[in-house]
């Protein structure tokens, strides 16, 4: 019979019956492909936050700096950074600011200069985002 008749065949041959649907019997169970995407979904808080931390790193100077306290490992004046840069002081400020701001940065005042460094952890919640099976390893 056509398409739009009663009866016909499924892929199998059997009789579809009058209705065309598939018994609940005969249905295959949904591919590994189709498993719940919900195992490593992010919650909203957290997603919330990693779009603080990842906006902070829309600049690529912000980017270099994380990159440069990453590196040494240890706190740095705007006065180590300024060379290594190769920005004015002022910018090189403006850009630890905002990244202090987003939680990536602490700053400690040592006498009249501040030093700034890694939050503890941080490289961590960035890497969590991109890979979720880290966070459960």
């Amino acid at each position: 019979m056509g398409r739009g008749g009663s009866g016909g065949t499924g892929p199998d041959g059997a009789g579809l019956g009058v209705t065309g649907a598939v018994k609940a019997a005969d249905r295959t169970p949904p591919a590994a492909c189709c498993a719940s995407l919900c195992e490593t979904a992010m919650s909203s808080g957290d997603a919330d936050r990693a779009a603080e931390l990842f906006g902070s790193l829309g600049d690529p100077n912000r980017v270099r700096i994380v990159n440069v306290l990453a590196s040494s490992g240890e706190a740095a004046c705007v006065c180590d950074l300024t060379p290594e840069l190769g920005l004015a002081q002022p910018t090189v400020s403006f850009h630890l600011k905002k990244l202090v701001e987003a939680g990536l940065l602490e700053r400690e005042q040592r006498g009249k200069w501040a030093y700034y460094s890694l939050r503890p952890g941080v490289l961590v919640e960035i890497a969590a985002v991109l890979d979720p099976g880290a966070r459960r390893g």
